[in-house]
């Protein structure tokens, strides 16, 4: 009880500390699981990570639409949860990994704590937050379609799971940017046939010869360059340098495509 009283005296960025820590030894002994164990284990830390971060959060949100906020959060760790699926079972990978969640999802949660307390005030920091928060996606999308190929899922099974991926994190993105309930139908329609398109391109490429890896980083490609003009037109600075910008990386995520395909295999 002791403990508990302390607990809730802890300034904010304190709480984002231990909770930080607790989620990141979880993260650090799911590695000893295996099978089902593993998974189960992934989607419950990646759903107590909202609940701490809501716990810490919630004196702020309850004024607000806040049910976005926490999108980021629980597919982050759930990223990087079953992201120990593929890389090497070694003590070291595991500090890494470990590490960088750590690094990564302290960073995260001050974002969302930014984003909840700028729906109620402007704060010099929003700029920042959003930039984290891009970063954060950008990661994400990178492990989770990379996972997901990994699975080897029937063909239909594949461009629906990123179609939903690409949605919630398209949408978690724009609405960082609006903090505004009466634009969600437009943040809702913007991820809507964003994602569509990434669905029908991650269709194409399910009879394409090419890697997980590559494949990844086509499809994340794609997706910074969808998001990225989406946020600039938010911004009001869909200007024709940022235009072509955002062209030249999808231009260049085609030809990586092309030139790292696994031609006459």
């Amino acid at each position: 009880m002791q403990i508990f009283n302390r607990l809730l005296k802890f300034s904010k960025r304190q709480k984002f500390v231990a909770a930080v820590a607790s989620l990141s030894l979880g993260l650090f002994f799911s590695e000893f699981l295996s099978g089902l164990d593993f998974i189960a284990f992934a989607v419950v830390l990646s759903l107590l990570t909202n609940v701490l971060l809501f716990l810490i959060l919630r004196l702020d949100v309850r004024r607000t639409f806040f049910y976005p906020l926490f999108i980021l959060p629980f597919l982050y760790t759930l990223a990087f949860s079953l992201f120990f699926l593929l890389v090497p079972s070694r003590l070291l990978s595991q500090f890494i990994i470990t590490g960088l969640y750590a690094f990564g999802l302290y960073s995260l949660f001050l974002a969302q704590n930014i984003f909840a307390v700028s729906a109620l005030r402007t704060i010099n920091l929003l700029r920042s937050a959003r930039i984290v928060s891009f970063v954060v996606s950008i990661v994400v999308m990178f492990f989770l379609v990379n996972i997901t190929f990994s699975f080897r899922l029937e063909f239909f099974v594949l461009p629906l799971i990123i179609f939903v991926l690409a949605f919630l994190l398209s949408f978690q993105s724009l609405w960082v940017y609006a903090l505004d309930r009466d634009l969600l139908p437009t943040v809702f329609s913007y991820s809507f046939f964003s994602a569509l398109c990434i669905m029908q391109l991650a269709l194409v490429l399910t009879i394409w010869p090419v890697t997980a890896a590559i494949y990844s980083l086509f499809i994340t490609g794609i997706f910074y360059m969808y998001s990225g003009l989406s946020h600039a037109w938010m911004e009001k600075r869909l200007f024709k340098g940022v235009l072509w910008e955002y062209i030249w990386v999808g231009f260049l995520s085609i030809m990586f495509l092309i030139i790292f395909s696994k031609w006459g295999i």
